[in-house]
């Protein structure tokens, strides 16, 4: 149902704006990997003034002998290596659990959307090896192609952050992607090109120890412990196999699957928490607990868990451990005219954009258009310039490609190459920002249709809508009229409207009736003022009254807007607008909604605060993707 034009006109009421974060797992991932970058960096720092300062006690500390014994097994480390093949694997676990939720649930859950960027991750990984082999051609140091290859996702989200556009995520999203690809490969060539002499009888126990997580996950087994027992069986197998174990890492955070939480479970979990409400006793109290926990799913609860460990003290250890170079003036002139050190660098800061955005663009040219990268060139050359910033996985390669000078030399042209990376991406944005309105969005953001999120498009002649028919952009929000979040929300949407004259504002019904007993007959009776042509009217009362969404109080808002109170009541008492409170709550379903207020913007969900700028900056990137669909 379109709105009455007094709707679209009549000014809106100044409410205080209201400010709340839902983070998505992506969000939520992407800033704790941006965030992690400054403590990345001070680790990185401290290493070398450490090594500077006091040269012995650095190498004493991380060389010191740390043997664990099980029987007749013995595992013997150094404190470095602990830290790089036993904690690492739990870097790379959630690596793996990143890249799973992707496939599932990110933007990789359109298959079609999948081949660019591992594409161009492996072209962003295979030129700066080319150019790193033109260096070394003949030569042992030749072993050490894999230095150059992979990115370092905290350094270059982080950094990136600082660097690049205004614009949000979708940059973020696509070198994430790349940088998840480059770490599955370089866990695959560390496996195979710098392992040992490979025995295989504990390689096959590791396989069978993989096979019975694959059974346990099958039957629906959740509870952590076992997995946990499992995983340490099968690093402890590979590590004896001759493999680096952290490939043990990688494998099983791809193995726990990624699902968002479905309206059912978290139904169930009201159900429980209600009854422990009503009865707190310890067993009710786990039952609840229990409840809550499995509403999400183990991909995201996993991730939550071990993600900020890993990012903040295990990734920064890593830094703080094998950073270190001793660096004087002699060393500096026979680095940078080593092989090893131009290599390295040259193969970084040429060959990553070279190869991240040319084979996006053939891919482009050889599709013909079908396949695009999901932003605007100047962007894809940015991510590939700032995947210049290799740091975690190359240093962990260097350690096991050369040693004494030759390390030393490795670990510089990684440093170097992420400084000048950096660079190269600040210079290409100021120079991107500084082109015409329409050449810097399409630069930016470019002409890629964006992931469809919304599964039913807005119907002019059954939805409920304010504002201009033909606007750009359309804001479409599940809401519940006795949800606290979405009254105050309400005040945002007034503001939001009444600051940009081009957006239209779609509400549909999602009562949350386990939560809210007055929902459903709330939205029937906005419902019932509709078929009178009064349903803004009375979603304006009912938002402002929360409290009072009984029958009476329903029927008192119906004489207060003037309406034929007989209409009104038969309405209601037929319950004839159930059936658009339930299409609207079977497309909320579709959509992936479990809670209210959901909202998306011209179809793609809108994940995060949604207080009045964060909203605005949403309207304002998707007002400006209008701009290049033309040229589409």
């Amino acid at each position: 149902m379109a709105s009455d034009a007094s709707d679209s006109t009549r000014p809106f009421s100044g409410k205080t704006a209201w400010a709340r974060n839902l983070e998505t797992p992506l969000r939520e991932f992407i800033g704790t990997e941006t965030g992690s970058a400054g403590v990345l960096l001070l680790a990185a720092i401290a290493a070398l003034l450490w090594i500077n300062i006091d040269s012995s006690s650095y190498r004493s500390v991380w060389e010191t002998d740390l043997i664990v014994r099980l029987g007749d097994h013995s595992i013997n480390l150094d404190l470095r290596g602990w830290l790089n093949s036993g904690l690492m694997t739990l870097f790379f676990f959630v690596v793996g659990l990143e890249a799973r939720r992707e496939f599932d649930m990110g933007e990789l859950r359109q298959r079609r959307r999948v081949a660019l960027p591992v594409l161009a991750g492996i072209g962003g990984m295979v030129v700066p090896v080319l150019i790193y082999l033109a260096f070394n051609a003949g030569s042992s140091t030749a072993h050490g192609w894999g230095t150059a290859m992979s990115t370092d996702t905290a350094f270059a989200l982080g950094l990136l952050a600082l660097v690049g556009p205004r614009f949000p995520d979708r940059l973020r999203v696509f070198l994430l992607t790349v940088a998840i690809v480059d770490d599955v490969i370089a866990l695959t060539v560390i496996a195979v090109v710098y392992s040992g002499h490979i025995v295989v009888g504990p390689l096959l126990v590791a396989l069978a120890v993989l096979a019975v997580v694959l059974v346990m996950r099958s039957l629906g087994i959740r509870v952590g412990l076992p997995y946990a027992v499992l995983g340490v069986a099968a690093w402890l197998a590979v590590e004896s196999s001759g493999i680096d174990p952290i490939v043990v890492g990688l494998v099983l955070g791809l193995l726990v699957y990624a699902s968002p939480a479905a309206r059912g479970d978290l139904e169930r979990a009201t159900d429980l928490f209600r009854a422990f409400r009503e009865q707190p006793t310890p067993e009710l109290a786990r039952t609840a607990q229990s409840g809550v926990r499995t509403a999400i799913s183990p991909n995201v609860r996993l991730q939550g868990v071990f993600h900020p460990w890993t990012s903040y003290v295990i990734v920064p250890l890593f830094a703080l451990a094998n950073a270190g170079i001793e660096i004087n003036g002699a060393f500096l002139s026979r680095a940078f005219t080593s092989t090893i050190t131009l290599g390295i660098l040259i193969g970084y800061v040429v060959g990553k954009p070279i190869g991240v955005a040319g084979i996006a663009w053939l891919v482009t040219v050889v599709s013909r258009g079908r396949l695009r990268p999901p932003v605007g060139w100047a962007a894809v050359v940015g991510g590939g310039t700032i995947a210049g910033i290799g740091f975690t996985v190359s240093i962990l390669i260097a350690t096991l490609a050369f040693t004494g000078d030759r390390l030393e030399e490795a670990k510089l042209g990684v440093l170097s190459a992420a400084v000048v990376s950096s660079l190269c991406t600040w210079l290409l944005f100021r120079a991107t920002a500084r082109l015409p309105v329409r050449l810097r969005v399409q630069a930016l953001l470019g002409t890629s249709e964006a992931i469809v999120d919304l599964s039913a498009p807005v119907d002019d002649e059954r939805d409920h809508i304010r504002g201009p028919a033909d606007a750009p952009v359309t804001v479409v929000e599940y809401g519940d009229f006795e949800c606290p979040f979405c009254g105050q929300a309400e005040a945002v949407m007034r503001d939001l409207l009444a600051g940009h004259g081009d957006v239209r504002y779609v509400w549909r019904h999602l009562p949350l009736n386990d939560v809210h007993p007055n929902a459903q007959l709330a939205a029937e009776a906005a419902e019932a003022a509709a078929e009178q042509g009064s349903f803004w009217d009375m979603y304006d009362l009912l938002l402002s009254n929360q409290s009072a969404l009984r029958p009476g109080d329903l029927i008192g808002y119906a004489e207060q807007l003037g309406l034929d109170i007989d209409r009104f009541r038969d309405h209601m008492r037929r319950g004839a607008g159930a059936e658009q409170i339930d299409q609207d709550v079977d497309s909320a379903d579709l959509s992936g909604v479990s809670g209210t207020p959901t909202f998306f913007i011209n179809s793609r969900r809108h994940n995060g605060a949604y207080d009045l700028p964060t909203l605005s900056a949403e309207v304002r990137v998707a007002r400006a993707r209008t701009l290049v669909a033309p040229a589409r």
